[in-house]
């Protein structure tokens, strides 16, 4: 199985097949999924003290948080994936 990876901004990448949700940071129950993430020590902050543009949910529960906006974020994953293709 190949591992596509993914630049989620300032040099941080993750595994994009492990990826099961990559959503806005401003809703509630969002917040309360960093905050639980946080208590549980499994929040990983790679913004670099930039604000909050997108948060990525990870099949291993940890919850990560970028600079990036989703959108970017879901078009680097489907440019890859068509590279894939190709």
């Amino acid at each position: 199985m190949k591992v596509n990876l993914i630049n989620i901004g300032y040099g941080n990448i993750v595994a994009a097949n492990r990826i099961i949700s990559i959503i806005g940071p401003e809703s509630a129950p969002v917040k309360r999924i960093i905050q639980d993430a946080k208590e549980a020590k499994n929040l990983i902050d790679a913004t670099f003290g930039k604000k909050t543009r997108s948060v990525i949910i990870m099949d291993s529960g940890h919850v990560i948080l970028s600079a990036v906006q989703p959108e970017t974020v879901a078009s680097r994953i489907n440019i890859e994936i068509r590279r894939e293709k190709d």
